[in-house]
């Protein structure tokens, strides 16, 4: 019956496109833009604007609001994400797509209130015998996420998501009606239904905030680096954080056009907002089809079989997801590394871009871009100088490992710029990040602590109980190393702790240090003290560890980039997201219905996408480095 029904429909649609006819076809009912209505029992689940689901009662050191203590987040950052700029690639070969994936996804799921808060600054030590880098401020800034209405007074503490939860493609739409109607071309009258199917995209790239006009006007965009004195230069896209760095624009920009090249597809008779709607819900689902048949299982995620939409499941994201278990910052390579053929950029255009910062490698006929992350932050404008092909063909290089230590490019100067005088900024970020470029200190490591404790984080193994894990009752337990124990002579606070003094490769062979295959193979790092040593002398019990430290310092299981607790928070977040969505797209009868009228379907791997809409071919599985 089922079947026979599907044809009938198909028929009296294709009639309808033979005849003339302008009445919109009937689909199964659209999301709703801010998630609302996706549970029909409970319409809030997920929707925008709706506290952070707990696994874990909230730990606050007065049980309500206040931040708990705990040693200073740059002293920890300083003596365990300092990666003291040596190379730790992925064991299991994950390309750059995998972190560039995740955070592209992490826009579709969460967006903490960013209004700020309170003024609570990470306290910052010149006199550090660990500190490399210099502040004139003194102090790195951070204020609190601001308390969700009603709380935080007598009950503790909670914080708002303020986009939709779902796999929804929100990254890409936006969650308000006000952002689409921007980003949709046609009138900007606050009603995105009578614009047309398509996005604006100007020469197929993101449009900057002046596309309309006054850019004063455009949806709201988070400002990195010199944007924020140049606010037009910021490209608008449905999330805010769009600019954040260049393989994260390049992402946005790919599924704007994939949106486009399914509207083209879509006959043209069909009213322009049934257009719209039908390629916005096939590139939701082609974002989960990825996402779970590709990116999930490359990084060793294995969840529980799929057995339909449950209605009592609700998909809203957990807080303890996006405040620990979903920050992977360590994952991000120091630097982008497009490779074209000689000819591609013309003398003006390579002149251009060594005066931003970039290196020039010239090997046979090819040439070789080398982009340190801080010429990446917060310059969309590179990704169209550079092309959406070549930025996304540098992204198949291995990225670094899923540990404790972090790229300086993220653990000192995230979205600073060099300090006046400095003639050359090539020397400032490629290889090495120099501090002597940088007067200001931003640690993203530091800023990971503290925001947990803002959010009010159990300490790391009642996280772990919370998960349905055994507490540790050591800290070579979380590490798998064989003492906790500082070397003679050295204390936490000599520099030489974080020496390294063995690398090997995936295969087990030893690296000599300081040649060049030390930064370009080797996925084991051995240093001259152990991370549990240098753990148990800043912490000295494992029950005040902070959640996000233990986390990223558990030795991985077996063929995944996770430790036990990582591994156990997205599993369980992926499963949520996946049976409680009703419109999932194992479970949508609109993207059959769609198939059926029109030849669309979602059923899309990366590879394809990237093919189809940027001209870039990378390999089937992008997620897996090439060796």
């Amino acid at each position: 019956m089922r079947h026979r029904m599907a044809v009938v429909v198909a028929g009296l649609g294709f009639a309808m496109l033979l005849t003339g006819s302008s009445t919109a076809l009937t689909l199964p009912i659209d999301r709703s833009l801010d998630g609302s209505g996706n549970n029909l029992i409970h319409p809030t689940w997920g929707q925008a604007g709706t506290p952070y689901l707990r696994v874990a009662p909230a730990h606050y050191a007065d049980g309500i609001s206040q931040i708990a203590a705990g040693p200073s987040p740059r002293y920890v950052s300083n003596r365990i994400f300092n990666d003291v700029g040596q190379n730790i690639f992925s064991e299991n070969d994950i390309s750059q797509w995998g972190w560039a994936w995740g955070q592209f996804l992490d826009h579709d799921m969460g967006l903490r209130d960013e209004t700020p808060g309170e003024n609570v600054p990470i306290p910052f030590a010149q006199s550090d015998p660990l500190e490399q880098f210099q502040d004139d401020l003194g102090q790195i800034e951070f204020a609190r996420t601001p308390a969700a209405p009603g709380t935080g007074v007598t009950t503790p503490r909670q914080e708002l998501n303020t986009i939709s939860s779902y796999i929804d493609a929100s990254q890409v739409y936006g969650s308000t009606p006000a952002r689409l109607d921007w980003l949709r071309n046609g009138p900007v009258d606050g009603n995105p239904s009578n614009n047309q199917a398509t996005l604006l995209l100007p020469n197929n790239y993101l449009p900057r905030a002046d596309a309309r006009g006054n850019a004063a006007t455009a949806p709201p965009m988070d400002l990195f680096g010199n944007q924020v004195g140049n606010p037009a230069s910021a490209v608008v896209a449905g999330d805010a954080r769009a600019n954040e760095n260049v393989a994260l624009t390049a992402l946005q920009t790919l599924f704007a056009r994939e949106h486009n090249r399914i509207v083209a597809l879509l006959p043209a008779i069909l009213p322009q907002e049934q257009r719209f709607q039908i390629a916005r819900r096939v590139v939701g689902a082609e974002i989960q089809y990825i996402t779970y048949t590709q990116f999930l299982p490359t990084l060793g995620v294995q969840l529980a079989p799929y057995t339909g939409y449950k209605l009592g499941v609700n998909a809203s994201e957990e807080n303890e997801f996006a405040t620990v278990g979903f920050r992977a910052h360590s994952m991000v390579h120091g630097e982008f590394e497009p490779t074209v053929p000689a000819g591609t950029y013309s003398d003006t255009q390579l002149a251009q871009f060594q005066a931003e910062g970039i290196t020039i490698e010239k090997s046979g006929s090819d040439v070789t871009l080398v982009i340190p992350l801080d010429v990446a932050f917060g310059n969309p404008a590179l990704l169209q100088q550079v092309g959406l092909g070549p930025i996304l063909g540098s992204l198949g290089e291995h990225q670094y490992n899923n540990d404790e230590q972090i790229d300086n490019s993220l653990r000192s100067v995230l979205f600073e710029v060099p300090k006046p005088g400095i003639p050359d900024p090539t020397v400032c970020g490629e290889p090495i990040v120099n501090p002597d470029c940088f007067a200001d200190v931003a640690d993203l490591g530091a800023d990971d602590i503290e925001r947990g404790r803002d959010h009010g984080m159990p300490t790391y193994n009642d996280l772990r109980k919370a998960y349905g894990l055994a507490p540790v009752t050591s800290f070579t337990q979380i590490t798998g190393e064989s003492t906790d124990v500082l070397p003679a002579g050295l204390t936490i606070n000599t520099p030489s702790i974080l020496d390294f003094v063995q690398l090997r490769d995936e295969n087990g062979n030893v690296i000599p240090l300081g040649s060049p295959d030390a930064q370009e193979d080797a996925v084991v790092g051995i240093r001259r003290t152990t991370l549990a040593a240098r753990l148990k002398a800043i912490y000295g019990s494992v029950d005040k560890l902070d959640a996000f430290v233990g986390m990223v310092s558990e030795k991985h299981v077996a063929g995944t980039e996770f430790g036990p607790l990582q591994l156990a928070i997205w599993k369980r977040q992926f499963e949520a997201l996946r049976d409680g969505d009703r419109f999932f797209y194992l479970d949508d009868p609109g993207l059959t219905l769609i198939r059926a009228l029109f030849g669309i379907d979602y059923r899309h791997s990366l590879a394809d996408i990237v093919k189809l809409d940027s001209g870039e071919t990378v390999p089937a599985n992008p997620f897996r480095a090439a060796d």
